[in-house]
């Protein structure tokens, strides 16, 4: 899959090791308190990962890594007229 951008992927599922450990540290390093729950999370993640705006783990609506939009409390999915979540 070398030089191509992986459509329907989270940032480890599209080979973005780097930027995936720089994410999964960010959010081990969050207050628990901020985080949604671990089956809301993976709820929120499946979604995004059927929604037309994923590209290679980042929304293209907002710009941000889904992985940590998802994690969020208070958060919430950023395709303003037709939120999934």
């Amino acid at each position: 899959m070398e030089g191509r951008i992986c459509k329907k992927c989270l940032l480890l599922e599209a080979g973005e090791e780097a930027s995936y450990r720089g994410v999964a540290d960010y959010l081990a390093g969050l207050d628990p308190q901020k985080k949604v729950a671990d089956g809301e999370y993976r709820r929120r993640l499946e979604i995004c990962r059927a929604c037309d705006f994923l590209i290679a783990g980042m929304c293209l609506k907002c710009g941000c890594y889904v992985e940590i939009r998802a994690a969020l409390k208070g958060s919430d999915c950023p395709d303003y007229g037709n939120r999934k979540w």
